[in-house]
């Protein structure tokens, strides 16, 4: 690994004004990606059929990223043109039609692109999503993790790599604030619930795709930061291309692992300071940048007690600032 490593951390589900709606944050991860390599939420450069990823930077789910700041896994990314053997989950509620358009977004991922998309299961029972909003944070729950636990099982024992769940939502959740860019993402939280559950059991890499029972294109002019999502008739495409180079998870001590002693800094939001790994990164004297991105927490590094090595009022601020230091070097 020739360049410097940065991470930086947009958590879903609670609004952040850049990196909260629909791949709106891709533009600067590119950005940040030609000087560094770069650790990334996948809400961040998700966009429905599009995708801000690249081989400068490695795919980490929510789960995973805390376990790789808190030194439980180390990562080793994808070299260029090496892709994992993708599986995808789908939902035994999704509709004929529904599914039949996820499938068809599958074989047109393999015949385009190459996708590596090495099988598909069917859950034996309805997943059963729940969404919720508490505390205006998205939230949610799922009746049968099972069925999901059992679907991933079978798909690795064919040998793949990483998996993409698509549950069904039923509701189009539609909400006004957030088609303004004005609000959360209201299924944010319980599709981090989704893949949490598969990563912590398995330790690979995951992302959730939603089906809903609608699959028209919006003909509706609206916020630039959602538009992604109107011109998508499902947002699998950005999840399978992020997880075919999503890095390997491996153990923290393996002789190739990038761990949180090779990431030269954190960035994350200002105001959302209290994840674990940013509460691990303090522990373990990560270096930590902030950026004034509001969002809808007030967790700061006041009532943290804690000084920042930077604060920065915007993203690109923070890249001219280490970029300067990196040339220093």
């Amino acid at each position: 690994m020739q360049k410097p490593i940065t991470a930086i951390s947009i958590p879903t589900g609670i609004g952040a004004d850049i990196g909260g709606y629909a791949g709106d944050f891709g533009y600067i991860a590119r950005e940040f990606s030609k000087y560094f390599h770069l650790i990334i939420n996948p809400n961040a450069v998700n966009g429905g059929i599009l995708s801000a990823i690249n081989y400068d930077m490695s795919y980490l789910e929510g789960y995973l990223f805390d376990e790789f700041f808190k030194g439980n896994i180390g990562i080793i990314p994808k070299k260029p043109y090496e892709t994992n053997k993708i599986g995808v989950i789908f939902d035994c509620e999704i509709p004929k039609n529904i599914l039949n358009v996820h499938l068809n977004t599958i074989n047109a991922l393999k015949i385009v692109q190459g996708m590596n998309i090495c099988d598909i299961e069917y859950t034996k029972h309805p997943v059963g999503v729940e969404i919720k909003i508490e505390n205006n944070i998205s939230s949610g729950s799922i009746k049968n993790p099972d069925a999901l636990i059992d679907a991933a099982n079978r798909l690795l024992n064919k040998g793949c790599e990483a998996i993409a769940v698509v549950c069904y939502f039923g509701c189009d959740c539609e909400d006004e604030n957030y088609s303004n860019a004005q609000g959360i993402d209201p299924i944010g939280g319980i599709e981090a619930v989704i893949s949490h559950l598969i990563t912590k059991k398995y330790k690979i890499p995951c992302a959730h795709s939603p089906a809903f029972f609608d699959i028209d294109i919006s003909q509706k002019l609206e916020h630039p930061k959602v538009s992604s999502e109107l011109i998508s008739s499902t947002y699998l495409p950005c999840v399978i291309q992020g997880l075919s180079i999503a890095p390997y998870i491996v153990d923290f001590n393996h002789k190739d692992a990038i761990t949180y002693k090779n990431v030269d800094y954190l960035i994350i939001p200002y105001d959302a300071t209290g994840s674990i790994a940013v509460l691990s990164s303090i522990e373990n004297s990560v270096k930590i940048a902030a950026v004034k991105n509001k969002t809808v927490l007030d967790v700061t590094f006041e009532k943290l007690n804690y000084k920042p090595c930077f604060i920065f009022e915007n993203y690109f601020d923070c890249l001219d600032k280490l970029k300067g230091i990196l040339n220093e070097k």
